[in-house]
């Protein structure tokens, strides 16, 4: 049966909290380095069709 201890109440805080570790400590990160790998790459392409910064020719 239910414990008696446990509320409604603990097991949501439990839960948000699993919640909050697994954003901070695995999403942010892995979307930080999706995002910032993304945009090197599409300047890596964008320079591969256009050419290096720098004064006109």
């Amino acid at each position: 049966m239910d414990d008696p201890d446990t509320t409604p109440l603990d097991v949501r805080r439990t839960q948000e909290l699993k919640l909050f570790l697994f954003i901070v400590v695995l999403l942010f990160p892995i979307l930080a380095f999706a995002v910032v790998g993304g945009y090197g790459f599409a300047v890596w392409m964008f320079q591969i069709f256009t050419g290096p910064p720098g004064p006109p020719a």
